[in-house]
């Protein structure tokens, strides 16, 4: 009984952890799993990803999987005309507050919504609307990288560059992943 009204009622999962953690990797294994089952996909990501493509959502391993880039998240609302079942979100720190609505209304229409983000950013900080998605959620995984300098579980994204925006575009060049003994020697080192 409980199996059936999920479905019928729609869920939200969430994928969280750091950069290089397969957060991506997850994402695009349940929307191919749910492709598989015959199930109407739609993926989204934010437009200002272009790391790796314009128009699919591509992990660090280069596995791939087309997507719709967008700006404003009310654009996902179309799913629920389109008779979508499953709906994948990849990067959903980048998108504002209002994803949670969106969100929250496509489940609500019986629809399975799978998120992909960073949990926090760069400081340590819960990043963007993730801390809010994590807590409607009915289903949070958090996945783990390994940490680059002593092989423990990583769940920081240490930034390598000086830069003190929030959002800077990067992979291994930008960024490492850290364990959390090994991200606060790096900050106290760079004295932050």
């Amino acid at each position: 009984m409980f199996l059936e009204n999920y479905k019928k009622s729609g869920s939200v999962e969430v994928i969280c952890g750091s950069m290089f953690s397969g957060k991506t990797e997850e994402l695009i294994r349940r929307m191919k799993r749910a492709q598989f089952a015959k199930q109407k996909i739609m993926i989204y990501k934010p437009a200002i990803d272009v790391r790796y493509s314009e128009k699919e959502v591509v992990s660090h391993d280069a596995h791939k999987i087309p997507s719709t880039p967008i700006n404003d998240p009310k654009l996902m609302l179309q799913a629920i005309a389109d008779k979508v079942e499953v709906v994948g979100i990849d990067e959903a720190q980048f998108f504002d507050p209002c994803i949670l609505e969106v969100v929250q209304e496509l489940a609500d229409n019986g629809i399975r919504v799978i998120a992909a983000g960073l949990d926090t950013d760069f400081l340590g900080k819960p990043f963007g609307p993730m801390p809010a998605l994590m807590a409607i959620a009915e289903d949070v995984q958090k996945v783990h990288a390994i940490c680059v300098k002593c092989g423990s579980p990583a769940q920081h994204s240490h930034r390598l560059s000086s830069s003190s925006q929030l959002v800077v575009l990067g992979e291994k060049d930008i960024y490492e992943p850290l364990c959390r003994h090994c991200y606060n020697e790096a900050i106290k080192n760079e004295g932050r």
